[in-house]
């Protein structure tokens, strides 16, 4: 299968990341467009073949595509085993990210966007009733997906009983969760779970979870959109583990 990589951000972070590209297509410009020609010098330096195209050929591929999509070799999901090792690697506890049927491919891709931001080693989705990697799902996370593994599992219960096997804490996210953040030790090895836009997490996931965790707020929603709250807890995780930073 192949792989439609659609924007300007996207299509450059797939050459930094060495995807596999067959070709790529730029809709015809006058040199002026510095991010244009920073695509034209790595696909050069990458000996990947550019071909000038009209906006009815690029429209054929993405709606929307900033002038310029890569037709690329399909991307292959990763094993959830490989964020432990390269936490391990690095010298870090593991942090991962899971995500209970979220169905919103814009929210998926601004998840993935913060976890690359902030260093988490991996996102776990679900095989069903589970938005997928997309092209929107690149294009919204500015190409942060060529630099974020993804794992999709077939049972996200058997597959969070294995990471607490291998010494991770599962905390859960939702409005109606008994701790905070902050009553919570990030410097652990850790894998935060984050539900999908209509049901939250699931009962049985729930179970599964050594903490239950809310984000306060003081307003009348009861409830914030997934992406914002994945970005804070994920940011809550990143103050603990390096709070010289902040």
């Amino acid at each position: 299968m192949q792989d439609v990589i659609c924007g300007k951000n996207p299509v450059k972070e797939a050459l930094k990341a060495d995807r596999k590209i067959s070709k790529i297509f730029i809709g015809k410009y006058k040199g002026i467009d510095k991010s244009i020609d920073k695509i034209i010098a790595l696909a050069k330096e990458k000996g990947v073949h550019y071909h000038w195209a009209d906006n009815y050929t690029l429209q054929k591929y993405a709606k929307f595509s900033q002038g310029v999509v890569a037709i690329a070799e399909g991307r292959a999901y990763a094993d959830y085993h490989e964020f432990i090792a390269d936490a391990k690697s690095k010298g870090e506890p593991p942090f991962i990210l899971i995500l209970d049927s979220l169905e919103d491919p814009q929210n998926f891709g601004a998840i993935v966007r913060t976890c690359d931001a902030a260093g988490v080693h991996g996102v776990i989705i679900p095989k069903n009733r589970s938005v997928s990697v997309t092209p929107t799902v690149g294009k919204t996370s500015a190409g942060a997906i060529e630099h974020v593994k993804v794992a999709r599992v077939a049972n996200l219960s058997s597959t969070i009983n294995d990471l607490k096997d291998q010494g991770l804490w599962i905390v859960g996210i939702d409005h109606l969760g008994s701790n905070r953040l902050s009553e919570v030790d990030c410097k652990l090895p850790i894998a935060i779970v984050v539900g999908g836009e209509n049901k939250g997490i699931a009962p049985l996931v729930k179970t599964r979870c050594d903490f239950m965790v809310r984000i306060p707020m003081r307003g009348k929603v009861s409830s914030l959109n997934a992406s914002v709250a994945a970005a804070l807890i994920v940011y809550e995780v990143y103050r603990q583990r390096f709070p010289k930073k902040f």
